[in-house]
């Protein structure tokens, strides 16, 4: 059945009739402003949402003590963040090394033995994850993106972190997302384990207009969610595996830029954020085969201010965002928090925004956004990626180069 409905979904992507309406409201005014949402600025488009809080919700506001602070400086570029058991954090920098910080901000020196990248761009060192047997058998994975003869692409990697720590041991590539691409942007790029023992992955359709259409195609691997085991086959279970048309690997397809992923810590289910153009950043509740619609429908306008294919917000057979922000945030790493330090945090979002320059809490209910808080928005900081720690205090790292610590007082 799945593997029909995926079949079905890509070839409606292929034909757009007359019959699909455009969700404006024709007046100039969107129907999503609310006086009582944190976003004050005027949004993009005058698209309307497809459900009342699908996008500028209510203002909630953290009512605990808050004690943060900079825990270290001492980062250049960091892109991905990972708690290791003992309590220190393992951090990628977009120039391809891995260091580790301990949480009285002490930084170890650059990790060796990991394969090169391009950093050009949008490329780099990119997200990472420890295996859940850590303790143990010392696995780390990793994104990033590796220069190929015909172009660049978005590579996952795997190896041990010696008993030293000054460098990976056996780093291989388990996994590509072709086609390559000579282009400089949009990878996607974070990964994270399901509660199965896989791999989940995140890959961007690399932006430019010759790569935007394989996002809905089951024959590549951009603008996809990816599920493979840790040696980089298509795990068990995927809703594609089988269907000779379409690539085992794939999980969810129609996707743009999407550099979040978290698991919510009651459900189980994944939830992903990505980047939009000019409006239209979206937080998806993903689910198995579906398609969640890039670049068919959209609520951005290309950055000239144009529309996008046929200007469309809604269509049969693609899923609608959970939440989206217009104008845009650039949300990028993100974790659900749980344990009962802040009780009300207990199972809210928190993503990193880049652009928006703050860290972003999404209070959820029910697969619902309820309310949204924006933190540390006078720090001046693109935030970048964000976890847990074992001490339950929240953790984020900044482009600028910064570890910040949160929690209560």
């Amino acid at each position: 059945m799945m593997k029909t409905y995926l079949i079905a979904m890509v070839a409606g992507w292929a034909i757009l009739t007359v019959s699909c309406s455009r969700s404006n409201d024709g007046d100039g005014q969107p129907s999503s402003i609310n006086p009582n949402s944190v976003e004050t600025n005027a949004p993009n488009t005058n698209y309307k949402p497809a459900f009342e809080g699908q996008t500028r919700v209510n203002a909630v506001r953290t009512t605990t003590s808050l004690n943060t602070r900079v825990v270290t400086s001492g980062l250049t570029s960091p892109w991905g963040i990972a708690a290791l058991p003992d309590g220190r954090f393992l951090i990628t920098q977009k120039a391809g090394s891995m260091r580790i910080v301990n949480a009285s901000g002490q930084v170890s020196g650059n990790i060796g033995g990991i394969p090169a990248v391009n950093a050009g761009g949008q490329g780099g060192l990119l997200g990472l994850c420890i295996d859940p047997a850590f303790a143990t058998n010392r696995m780390v994975y990793w994104v990033f993106s590796e220069n190929r003869a015909d172009g660049n692409l978005t590579a996952v990697a795997k190896g041990r972190l010696a008993d030293n720590e000054s460098t990976i041991e056996n780093a291989t590539v388990i996994y590509r997302a072709t086609p390559a691409y000579n282009g400089t942007l949009h990878y996607g790029g974070r990964i994270l384990f399901d509660r199965t023992g896989n791999l989940v992955v995140s890959t961007g359709e690399r932006s430019d207009l010759a790569t935007r259409p394989l996002a809905q195609s089951l024959s590549a691997s951009l603008g996809k969610i990816i599920r493979i085991t840790t040696n980089g086959q298509a795990a068990p279970g995927n809703p594609t595996v089988g269907q000779a048309s379409g690539r085992p690997e794939i999980y969810s397809l129609g996707h743009r830029n999407p550099q979040g992923l978290a698991i919510h810590p009651a459900t189980g289910d994944l939830w992903q954020g990505e980047h939009g153009p000019r409006g239209g950043d979206e937080i998806n509740l993903i689910k198995p085969g579906a398609n969640y619609g890039w670049p068919t429908i959209t609520y951005g306008i290309e950055y000239s201010g144009q529309t996008i294919g046929a200007g469309i917000q809604q269509q049969n057979g693609l899923e609608q965002p959970v939440y989206y922000w217009d104008p845009v945030i650039s949300p990028s790493g993100m974790t659900f928090y749980k344990g009962n330090r802040i009780p009300e945090w207990e199972n809210n979002l928190f993503i990193g925004a880049l652009s928006g320059q703050h860290i972003v809490r999404l209070a959820i209910a029910n697969g619902k956004v309820t309310g949204e808080e924006r933190l540390l928005p006078g720090e001046g900081q693109r935030f970048r990626d964000i976890t847990q720690g074992t001490d339950n205090a929240l953790y984020a790292i900044t482009d600028g180069g910064r570890l910040y610590r949160i929690d209560r007082n």
